[in-house]
């Protein structure tokens, strides 16, 4: 499967970056292979949008599912209508070669809804 994992940085020893249309890389990670394609986030400093501009380029990688920590609503909807699998929960502490490991071992649920709020990485905006 092509599992797109959310990364601070290019390769799979980097952290997670656990807000998806924000995130700073993609790596597109074989899991039966543990081949990895780095893939720099050229939507994270949109104003607005960040997370469908994001799904568009992960869809356009092949990727078959999403793991981050949170994804906000637009994104969510963006992931779902490609048929792409959605997998939050992911923490920034773990580095995408452990996230990985976990999630081969079904360590994370499949989203069934957003798990973040409009604006930036799922924080709302607004002083709410």
């Amino acid at each position: 499967m092509n599992l797109c994992v959310t990364s601070t940085g290019k390769d799979i020893d980097s952290r997670i970056d656990e807000h998806f249309g924000r995130a700073s890389y993609f790596l597109i990670v074989d899991t039966d292979t543990m081949d990895v394609l780095a893939v720099p986030n050229t939507a994270q400093a949109a104003g607005q949008g960040a997370g469908i501009r994001a799904a568009q380029i992960i869809l356009d990688k092949g990727a078959e599912a999403v793991l981050t920590g949170i994804v906000g609503p637009n994104a969510f909807n963006a992931l779902r209508a490609a048929n792409i699998r959605i997998y939050v929960g992911a923490s920034g502490t773990d580095s995408v070669s452990k996230a990985v490991d976990r999630f081969k071992k079904d360590g994370y649920r499949e989203a069934s809804a957003p798990s973040g709020g409009p604006g930036r990485g799922g924080r709302f905006r607004g002083g709410r």
